[in-house]
């Protein structure tokens, strides 16, 4: 049996895959949590086959989690699942340790085949992930409500710490929107960030 862990902050997600992988015949859950932190702290407990790992976590970023968890477990194979449908997050996380790439509106199957795949060593691609990377860069890049209003106070002049209050999120939280819009939108700081988001039309 393979043995996956899963890395998601909504209760709702790790239950529907909990149940997948209870019923995909193949697999076991070994593992699960809710954060970076609580990651570290399942896996010293024992490393899966499969970590599925989601990009934006409550105290950090899984494309920044990624690299550092593949280095220092280099047998454990790293499938990303997300909603972030971009090129630029897409093609950072699969040249920076993961085995595979999956959306959270996959199909059982096709998380089942992911699992399959990964364990194998082999790399993994849903559907619209392998679509998205043909694309390539032109692709538009489509922003979360949170993320607008997030890159509007950016380039108000606001700090994180005044964001976090005024959108009632944790500092935490959002240095990691942040740092995933960076990665969406192909940029290195909070002022290309800001620029490009007035260029763009995009606030």
């Amino acid at each position: 049996m393979i043995k996956v862990a899963i890395v998601d902050d909504h209760r709702i997600v790790i239950d529907g895959l909990e149940k997948i992988v209870a019923e995909s015949g193949i697999a076991v859950l070994t593992g699960k949590a809710g954060t970076v932190a609580g990651c570290r702290e399942m896996l010293k407990a024992g490393q899966p086959d499969v970590l599925m790992l989601d990009v934006g976590l409550p105290d950090g970023s899984g494309m920044d989690l990624c690299p550092q968890l593949k280095a220092e477990y280099p047998a454990m194979n790293i499938l990303m699942l997300t909603s972030y449908a971009e090129y630029a997050v897409i093609s950072h996380v699969l040249n920076n340790g993961a085995s595979g790439y999956i959306l959270k509106n996959a199909t059982s199957e096709e998380i089942i085949e992911g699992i399959r795949t990964v364990s194998s060593g082999k790399r993994f691609l849903c559907e619209e992930t392998d679509s998205v990377l043909k694309k390539g860069r032109d692709k538009q890049v489509i922003l979360t409500r949170q993320e607008r209003e997030l890159l509007r106070l950016l380039a108000a002049g606001h700090t994180s710490k005044e964001i976090a209050e005024k959108m009632y999120l944790g500092y935490e939280t959002v240095r990691s929107y942040r740092k995933n819009l960076q990665t969406k939108l192909g940029v290195h700081s909070t002022v290309e960030l800001t620029r490009i988001a007035l260029d763009r039309k995009l606030v």
